[in-house]
């Protein structure tokens, strides 16, 4: 399992190799007290910052979702994902899939 560092910097790399210009709103990535991974555009900190979008997941479930091995509705239904915004969330999921798959 990815360390919150590693994550992070994985994350980093990716938002900064995306073409498009970025997600289009700030993500945050609260990991269930094993820290905060802030995106927004192509600048990624470990800062807890607000965020259009707060997405709740352990560090554990983030990494299994990333590789495809968490479906994420059945993460939702068990209580494992949460989101804030769940119409910002459906809209953005395009672009989060991609810079999750550069970052996997």
């Amino acid at each position: 399992m990815a360390t919150l560092e590693e994550l992070t910097d994985r994350i980093r790399r990716a938002a900064a190799s995306e073409a498009s210009g970025g997600l289009g709103a700030s993500i945050k990535l609260d990991l269930k007290g094993e820290g905060v991974i802030h995106i927004d555009g192509a600048a990624v900190s470990n800062d807890d910052l607000p965020a259009d979008l707060v997405v709740t997941v352990g560090l554990k479930d983030l990494t299994a979702l990333g590789k495809g091995e968490l479906d994420p509705t059945r993460a939702m239904m068990t209580g494992r994902l949460r989101l804030s915004d769940m119409a910002l969330a459906m809209r953005l999921q395009p672009k989060i899939q991609s810079l999750f798959a550069k970052a996997a």
